[in-house]
């Protein structure tokens, strides 16, 4: 009973500003919108449209990105609620902490470290081959050094992938003051490309192959079945507003400044997604579009490959902002993590940059590993498993935070209280179910390493234990 109380103890709201009150207070609205917009409108744009209309859902998939947008937005409501009460770094790590206790805070941000770690490693492979396929008129990349360690197919690192990850990782390492004025920028001029190929693409859009926009149900997929899988699938392309709620502790003014970048980013990109889907099954017939880079592809089908070129260094610059935000969020976490003794040495900040930069160097060494050797196809679905479980918390928590006394929220509030909640955690719940079973075995795998990490580790060095 002793071990289940201390598993169960909660932290404090104040011990958690106290201890993050050296952050540098620099992140405005606009800075907020550009890290959501920089992590959710990443290679997801350029590629998941086209291999989920060509598989799944047809011309329809407008429709499932709508959905997956109302989805997501009313988790994004429940965080954003949370870090006006909660304007900790952490995320849903302390949030966890502070409503239901140490335990499901600890899963939560195991779940968060899988979600952002693989996350940046992955788009890091991803960016590497685009980048090849962009300078290969000039110089190709040996093969050695061109893929992950495989000596069979005489590929042993992606050095491509490591250097950009260390390159992201020294931007941020300058602060958040310096480094989100790149990020602004480049999020602009990929919002810029992205806008650039829907009107240019309108001009080539045929009204047949729109129809129909619902192709009749055939071989498990299609039909207004098809629509609710394409939602799950696509859903994931709205993940990383919550790593919004992750810099909370260096956001000016953040019971008014958060709400507003969390809601504005899903906004945007939900328009953005659902456009993007539109314009790219009207130049191309739906049927033709299960490529790795559908954008470039439909400009090269309609002849235009200037065009094609153009959305490539899209691709690359959205890539690009996606890691940025994945790893300055996931360097907070770990931060978040080591502040409550639960992980040794990253629980610091330093002094002279106001940054984590303890954190930020683990997190990149550890995602630079999996980046450069590690084939990462078959994992990247445990990112959906660990991010999804965070969600269904964090909707659910909302109806204890609003009964605790002790947490005045006289900022924003979830709307629907609590139908809205419970109707979030569900569709949630919904779209989990609709993952791969071995997807949730190995999610299963996962946490059980955590809690054994927690139980051998955290409960004994946790800071709670001075309290």
């Amino acid at each position: 009973m002793d071990l289940l109380k201390r598993m169960f103890r909660k932290a404090s709201r104040e011990s958690y500003l106290q201890a993050d009150a050296h952050f540098a207070k620099t992140l405005g609205v606009r800075d907020l919108i550009g890290l959501g917009v920089g992590m959710i409108i990443g290679s997801g744009i350029f590629v998941l449209p086209g291999t989920v209309a060509a598989t799944t859902t047809g011309p329809a998939i407008t429709i499932s990105f709508l959905i997956a947008g109302l989805v997501a937005s009313l988790v994004a409501m429940a965080y954003a609620e949370f870090a006006t009460v909660l304007p900790v770094a952490g995320s849903a790590y302390s949030f966890g902490n502070v409503i239901f206790g140490e335990v499901v805070g600890w899963i939560l941000g195991w779940a968060i470290i899988l979600e952002y770690f693989l996350a940046v490693a992955a788009v890091s492979t991803g960016w590497s081959a685009y980048f090849a396929t962009f300078v290969s008129s000039l110089v190709k990349i040996p093969q050695a050094i061109s893929g992950p360690f495989d000596p069979a197919k005489g590929t042993y690192i992606n050095l491509v992938a490591v250097l950009i990850i260390i390159f992201i990782a020294f931007i941020l390492w300058g602060g958040m003051k310096e480094s989100k004025r790149v990020q602004n920028f480049m999020v602009g001029l990929k919002i810029a490309i992205i806008v650039f190929f829907v009107i240019v693409g309108a001009f080539f859009v045929k009204t047949a192959n729109l129809d129909p926009f619902i192709p009749m149900r055939a071989h498990g997929s299609f039909g207004i079945t098809g629509i609710f899988t394409g939602t799950a699938m696509v859903f994931f392309a709205f993940l990383g507003f919550d790593g919004l709620a992750l810099s909370a502790a260096e956001v000016k003014n953040p019971k008014k400044n958060l709400p507003i970048g969390i809601i504005s980013t899903l906004i945007i990109s939900g328009i953005l997604y659902a456009l993007v889907g539109l314009v790219l099954t009207g130049m191309v017939k739906y049927t033709d579009l299960n490529v790795s880079d559908p954008v470039a592809f439909a400009f090269n089908h309609v002849g235009q490959h200037w065009a094609s070129l153009f959305v490539t260094i899209g691709a690359l610059i959205g890539m690009f902002t996606m890691m940025y935000a994945a790893l300055f969020g996931a360097s907070r976490l770990l931060y978040s993590i080591g502040r409550d003794g639960l992980v040794p040495f990253v629980g610091k900040i330093n002094e002279k940059t106001g940054q984590p930069t303890r954190a930020l160097l683990i997190g990149t060494i550890v995602v630079a590993i999996f980046g450069g050797l590690v084939p990462l196809d078959k994992l990247v679905e445990l990112v959906n498993f660990g991010t999804l479980l965070a969600f269904i918390v964090v909707s659910l928590g909302i109806i204890p935070l609003r009964k605790r006394k002790d947490l005045p929220n006289d900022g924003f509030k979830m709307p629907g209280y609590p139908v809205l909640p419970i109707l979030s955690a569900v569709f949630l719940f919904f779209l989990m179910t609709q993952l791969h079973a071995d997807t949730i075995i190995f999610g299963a795998v996962w946490f059980v390493l955590g809690l054994i990490l927690y139980l051998t580790y955290g409960i004994k060095h946790s800071k709670l234990n001075d309290q």
